[in-house]
């Protein structure tokens, strides 16, 4: 179904309000009236943590679990996981059991999308400055061509021994890892008993459960180029779900008329020009979602939707340049645009 609706895509909190209410009779929980909220800066972006509990040390230790994935995943930190494959020199190497299910994930995902997901993006990603004393300026052509050329995710060579990547082949989990650690904390806090909350991890954003009333949680879809912040374009009623966006709003810089942004083609490292400005995946937990919404993404909006639609339990919502947004059919009746 398509539908003309002002620009917009990212994510924005609706915490009242619900879209046709729960598929089953409202369970009242137990949980405090009010939420423990905690705001932090892991895995270069903002998280935020908003959980109904009466446990005063749940969200330190939550902190303390995102510190310990940035310094296991982060490529930047010395000795994580990430940076010892990038800098083996063609040996394989050890990896952690959470390393090794993310690169599994990233695989299978890289199989699926025929490549338009692929972590061995790194060398291309780097030559990149979305956000620092670089950004507005381009990387040398002949040298981001060389980068793509090391781009392949079959060079990844997994076994029971370890890890193996070709001498100057890096990989970059930016655009899976933050789900995989997203849906790992949510378990850890339901082990500790949260039976109510919700996270975001810059965009990455799981619902724990449903309200305290026994209501859905509203997700807003929100104007991706931050001109009005609170200018939803609509929202979906979610429990126990993950909703992930992926857009050319969230880092990038205009130059000459084009959108230089941090999606990249994985067959020339420049990034993605198509008709989307955004893409946002509904799924059962964050580590699909937040994969699905990049590869996704660099498939544009026909053969995106048709890739999602070949999926179970997987819904999406497309945001083009020209300001039109279409939904997949399973969000028919779900989705309410404004």
């Amino acid at each position: 179904m398509r539908k003309k609706l002002i620009w917009g895509l990212a994510l924005a909190l609706a915490l009242t309000g619900c879209g046709g209410g729960p598929a089953v009779a409202p369970r009242v929980t137990t949980a405090p009236a009010e939420p423990k909220s905690q705001v932090a800066f892991f895995f270069d972006t903002v998280v935020t943590m908003n959980i109904y509990t009466d446990d005063e040390t749940l969200l330190s230790d939550a902190q303390a679990e995102c510190q310990r994935y940035e310094d296991l995943l982060s490529k930047t930190v010395e000795g994580s996981d990430v940076w010892n494959l990038n800098h083996a020199g063609g040996k394989r190497i050890q990896v952690s059991p959470e390393t090794r299910e993310i690169l599994e994930k990233a695989l299978e995902y890289s199989a699926l999308s025929e490549g338009a997901f692929d972590i061995t993006i790194g060398a291309c990603v780097d030559l990149w400055d979305f956000t620092g004393e670089g950004m507005g300026r381009l990387p040398d052509e002949t040298a981001l061509a060389q980068a793509a050329e090391k781009v392949g995710w079959a060079q990844i060579d997994m076994d029971e021994e370890g890890v193996l990547l070709p001498a100057g082949v890096t990989i970059d989990l930016g655009a899976i890892a933050k789900g995989y650690i997203t849906d790992r904390i949510a378990d850890f806090m339901r082990q500790r008993g949260v039976e109510s909350g919700f996270l975001n991890f810059g965009g990455n954003v799981l619902a724990i459960g449903g309200k305290p009333d026994g209501t859905d949680w509203n997700i807003g879809i929100q104007d991706p180029r931050g001109l009005q912040q609170q200018a939803v374009v609509g929202a979906v009623p979610v429990r126990d779900q993950a909703v992930v966006t992926s857009g050319i709003y969230e880092r990038g810089f205009d130059l000459d008329g084009v959108r230089y942004h941090h999606i990249l083609d994985t067959a020339t490292g420049w990034p993605v020009q198509n008709e989307l400005a955004g893409v946002s995946i509904i799924a059962p937990d964050a580590f699909d979602a937040d994969t699905l919404s990049t590869a996704v993404f660099a498939m544009g909006l026909e053969k995106g939707t048709a890739f999602i639609e070949s999926l179970d339990g997987i819904e999406a919502i497309f945001v083009t340049r020209e300001d039109e947004v279409t939904w997949t059919s399973g969000l028919e009746g779900r989705f309410q645009p404004t």
